[in-house]
Formats: C-alpha cells, structure tokens, sequence
C-alpha cells in the first residue's frame, strides 16, 4: 500500500541476510509475513484477529498471520523473517497478554497502526470455574485462581465490539476504503448478532447448565448464555490439575448432571479422557477456534462456533 517502502532496521537486515531468508513473502493466512503488496497489509498474531481483517478489510488487504494453522497460540515464538515483516507491515492485529513473543515484536515495531484487540472491550478475570455457581467454590492451594481471560473472540458479543474497533482504525488508517471497511464490518457485526441469537435460543432449555472442559477458554461464552464452564485446568492449556480439583470435577459430574467432558483439537486429550473415564463420562469436541485445520468441525470462525453450539446441546441435554 505504501508507495515508499519501509526501512527494515539495521541489526534485523542484516541478520536476515546473514540467515539466507532472502524477499519476505507470503500469502494471506500463512505463517511467513509479507509486505509491500500493493495493498493495506496487516499482520495478525493467530486466526480469530485474522479473520476478522480478512472479513472487514476483504479485496483491500492482504493479511498473514503469525500462527501456523495447528500450531497452539500460546506457546508462539516468532521466527526472524517474521519479526523483520513487522517492521513493513501497514498494520498489526493482535490480542495483547496472549502471546508474550507478538506483544514484544510489536512493542519494537515501527507499523503505523498498532491495534490491540484487547482494548476494544473488557477483559475480566477467570479461573478454574466461570458462571452460575463458581463463585461459591473454593480454590484448591495450587489451583488457578484467575487472571485476565483473552479468549474474547468466544463469546459474539465481546467479538463483535472487537470487530467495530477494529473497522474503524481501519477507516482511519486507509481512508481510501473507509466506506467499504464500514459496510464490511457492519456485515460482520450483523453476523456475529445472529450467532448470538442461535446461542442464546439453543442454549435457552436445557437439562444441565454446567459443562467440563479441558482449560478455561470458554468463560465469556459461559456467562454470556447463562452457563457455568468447570475448566480441568486454567486458562494455561497445558497445566496440570490437582488431585483435588479432579475430585471435586467428579462429584460435580453427578450432582450437576454433567454427561462430557469437552477437549479440544490442538492440545492433547490425555487429561480430558483419563477425567471423563474416571468420573464415566463421555467426551466431545468444544474447539477455541485458535486455529483452523483439518481436524476442526468447520472451516471458519462462524461455521465452527455452529458446531459448537451443537455439542453443547448435546452435552446438556438441550430440548
């Protein structure tokens, strides 16, 4: 987009060319960062920020991301050629406090437009269990006690604001377009209304309102609808539960009616299965959408969130 093309810092060229990386390029939702592309190129950290540019910018941007599809966002380290792209880049979409390695290459980043999804809506602090009844439980020594949640994207409302933050500093930083990322995002934002509409109907009736999951990724959806999500673990996906919060997850499992215990495609089942076995319990998929691949049950944010909604009727026993 930039008819005068950014300058790559020193130190970075030249470990670049030490490197062999040679032209930085890249197609839109690929790993590698490209720039210079002749139009609006944004950088986002993994698939929930990079399907909202595709979706608001459409023909105007181009966008990569800098997580694989299957790769677990939270444990990102970024690659050489990927921190040089950033410093090309039109604009960058990330999601602050989710991913330490983005948060500090888009610190030193010389990108015009910066966009922190976080501080598009509210954050708040969840632990272990979210919604309904958790605030009467006790926290195990060890246990989870709760930080700021980033898993906003799960929850239609928060993503919706997201996605209006987002539309406008798109306008703002390619006034060219402004009208056709207006219109965009307001398309966007009628879908995401709708899918909340599907959850709030689907979920209106059903047997139980508590859920288990593999890690806490689930709490806005949870308190959105009116549910309570009991998280196996934190909001870090591969720690380890305690004896004790295990126990408690089976005895809740029988006084709640609870009859699965949702894992996710890209972290490990092990824990979930061995949870569900113990307790006689069955399992599902409830996917984070960090990531599309060919193990999730849609191919996009909206077709994967419906799936969702469908397990979860399932799971609680909905009418």
């Amino acid at each position: 987009m930039n008819a005068r093309r950014r300058l790559i810092s020193t130190a970075t060229a030249a470990l670049v060319t030490a490197l062999g990386l040679g032209s930085l390029t890249g197609c839109s939702g690929g790993s590698a960062v490209a720039a210079n592309t002749g139009k609006f190129d944004v950088v986002a950290s993994f698939y929930p920020m990079a399907f909202l540019a595709e979706q608001i910018g459409g023909k105007h941007v181009h966008v990569t991301s800098l997580t694989s599809p299957g790769q677990e966002p939270h444990d990102l380290e970024l690659s050489t050629r990927q921190i040089a792209g950033l410093e090309e880049t039109d604009a960058v979409l990330y999601l602050k406090d989710l991913q330490p390695s983005v948060d500090a290459a888009v610190a030193q980043s010389p990108a015009k437009t910066k966009i922190d999804a976080a501080s598009l809506t509210t954050l708040e602090k969840h632990g272990n269990e979210v919604g309904g009844h958790a605030a009467a439980h006790d926290t195990h020594e060890g246990e989870d006690s709760g930080g700021r949640d980033p898993h906003i994207w799960l929850d239609p409302v928060r993503y919706a604001e997201v996605a209006r933050g987002v539309g406008k500093a798109f306008e703002k930083a390619d006034p060219e377009h402004a009208a056709d990322y207006a219109r965009n995002t307001a398309h966007l934002v009628k879908r995401l209304d709708d899918l909340n509409t599907r959850f709030k109907e689907g979920l209106a009736g059903t047997r139980t309102r508590t859920f288990i999951t593999t890690h806490a990724a689930f709490g806005y959806l949870a308190e959105r609808y009116g549910l309570t999500e009991e998280a196996i673990n934190g909001l870090d996906p591969e720690s380890e539960p305690s004896a004790a919060r295990v126990k408690d997850l089976e005895k809740l499992a029988a006084a709640d009616g609870v009859s699965t215990v949702f894992y996710e495609t890209l972290v490990s089942d092990d824990t979930a299965k061995t949870v569900a076995h113990d307790a006689g319990l069955g399992t599902d998929v409830l996917d984070p959408i960090e990531g599309i691949t060919g193990k999730s049950r849609g191919t996009d944010y909206f077709s994967v969130q419906d799936a969702n909604l469908k397990a979860l009727r399932r799971a609680l026993g909905a009418k």
